[in-house]
């Protein structure tokens, strides 16, 4: 989550102090009755980049005190989407924008200029149980406490699956290398939202982002965000990246026994979804429980995702660390992606990078990269900015924790460090990261699927045969041909951000959407 719970520690606690479970264990996951198989979705065949179009919302962003939080009823959603504040129309596209790293000209390409690499950045799909005991939903604002709650939480999967399928459509007329993930995959790190995750990437048969009674929110089959559906999965490889909300509670909380007794339980302090109430945001003892529901350990979620298909790039020193830095190489280019865990487990929603794991391996690997002639690409959930000494609130403090000076610091010793993918804020930013000593180089923040504008981007980088190389970034809206449950989630993303309860439109300005960033080679 991009803002932090100004909530008191000992609140959880008593949630889960006051959970009506009898400590024997959560109840098995309720027997859900036979279902017709869903049918899969036809490949999507119209996919057009924000170069070309854009999505503008008809209505103007009003003060959220002008009005209630659309998140925690349907009847003061309906009310939001009759009035039109989920209504987007069709604008013009935003060119590229050419930025070069010392804010020079950038220089004409040589005449063997190429394009060497392509891949997507996806970040932030906080895939949610919305149904959980350990949701924090009353505590819904417009402010730091912005998501917890969303108006689309039924359709955060089908939004995924969507922007699945318009990658692979992209994928289909010009080939992807990877998708790199950016980190709050899940919302919870709850197994459940795990398994979800892991089938909507990989593929599956049926994935059910449902969980406790067999909700079916609108009768029938394969027509509401909790009914089953096929999952094509991601037709090129992709790679994992650790954020805060995949090993904290809501992205804050570390797990503690008694948050674990909570996240099982039936009793609900904070507010979750009551699917019996027409999907009303309430508390009370009222959840079924569903063992599910689990929270994940470190080691517990690096063992889930390396034993998924190829492991997406986490292999046994993850597993053993339960932390996600590890390196790979884009195969026919000279680049290596190193990939930083800077999730906080202790608490807090900021990142932290400890001199203790600089030293064990992110060095390392930056020394490896070097001695092997490799050009790196960062990828991390925080950026540089949102590197902290402690997590932030309900953190607690690393000694040995770097600053976003420090960090630059060292990263300004390695001229072979071009760029960086980051996410965690739920925008689009671009900067140059410019060390007080050392050298320069591009961090590329990217919006979340999860929050207006629900983008991910395609990242291209060029060898310009003239002693640079140039990442170009583009930024897509998924694709809803075919399926109304996506359109449906983006029109009511499109309320949250209208009706002033999103805490900021991530769009982000034109030097910080599609953008062709020049850096010079080592």
């Amino acid at each position: 989550m991009r803002g932090r719970f100004l909530l008191a520690k000992f609140l959880l606690l008593s949630v889960a102090a006051c959970s009506s479970s009898d400590g024997g264990g959560a109840a098995a996951a309720p027997e859900k009755p036979a279902k017709a198989k869903p049918t899969a979705l036809a490949p999507l065949t119209d996919v057009a980049s924000t170069v070309s179009v854009t999505f503008v919302p008809q209505k103007p962003r009003q003060n959220s005190k002008d009005g209630p939080d659309p998140a925690l009823s349907n009847d003061i959603l309906a009310d939001y989407l009759q009035r039109g504040f989920g209504d987007l129309a069709t604008g013009a596209g935003q060119p590229y924008v050419a930025r070069v790293i010392d804010n020079g000209v950038a220089p004409a390409p040589g005449p063997a200029a190429k394009r060497i690499l392509r891949f997507v950045h996806l970040s932030d799909l906080q895939i949610a149980d919305d149904e959980s005991p350990a949701r924090l939903a009353l505590f819904d604002s417009p402010d730091l406490t912005s998501g917890a709650a969303r108006p689309e939480d039924p359709q955060l999967c089908r939004m995924t699956n969507a922007a699945v399928r318009t990658i692979n459509a992209l994928h289909a007329k010009d080939p992807i290398a990877f998708t790199l993930l950016g980190g709050d995959n899940a919302d919870s790190a709850q197994q459940n939202e795990l398994d979800w995750v892991l089938g909507m990437l990989s593929g599956a048969s049926e994935v059910e982002c449902d969980s406790g009674d067999d909700d079916d929110i609108t009768p029938g089959p394969d027509n509401d965000g909790k009914d089953p559906f096929v999952a094509a999965g991601l037709a090129m490889p992709w790679k994992w990246v650790t954020g805060n909300h995949d090993v904290l509670v809501q992205g804050n909380f570390a797990i503690v026994d008694a948050l674990r007794q909570n996240a099982i339980g039936n009793n609900s302090a904070s507010g979750t979804r009551d699917y019996k109430q027409n999907g009303v945001v309430a508390s009370g003892d009222f959840v079924v429980e569903d063992a599910r529901r689990a929270l994940l350990s470190r080691q517990d979620l690096m063992t889930r995702v390396a034993g998924d298909k190829d492991g997406h790039g986490i292999g046994g020193g993850e597993t053993t660390s339960g932390r996600a830095t590890y390196s790979f190489d884009a195969d026919g280019t000279p680049f290596r992606f190193i990939v930083v865990d800077t999730a906080h487990e202790a608490g807090g929603a900021e990142g932290v990078i400890r001199q203790s794991e600089v030293d064990r391996v992110i060095k390392p690997l930056l020394d490896k990269a070097k001695a092997d002639g490799k050009l790196v690409i960062l990828a991390s959930h925080h950026s540089a900015t949102n590197l902290t000494p402690d997590g932030g609130t309900f953190g607690s403090k690393e000694p040995d924790a770097l600053t976003e000076g420090q960090w630059a610091t060292l990263i300004g010793q390695y001229d072979n460090v071009l760029f960086s993918m980051v996410g965690h804020s739920h925008r689009n930013r671009v900067r140059a990261v410019s060390p007080a000593a050392g050298h320069a180089w591009w961090e590329v923040m990217t919006a979340a699927i999860a929050d207006f504008p629900h983008q991910f981007r395609v990242v291209e980088i060029f060898d310009q045969d003239n002693g640079y190389m140039m990442m170009r970034a583009t930024n897509y809206d998924f694709g809803i041909e075919g399926d109304p449950i996506a359109a449906e989630g983006r029109r009511r993303g499109t309320v949250d951000l209208t009706s002033g309860w999103e805490q900021a439109d991530g769009t982000g300005q034109a030097v910080d959407r599609n953008v062709e960033l020049w850096i010079r080679k080592p």
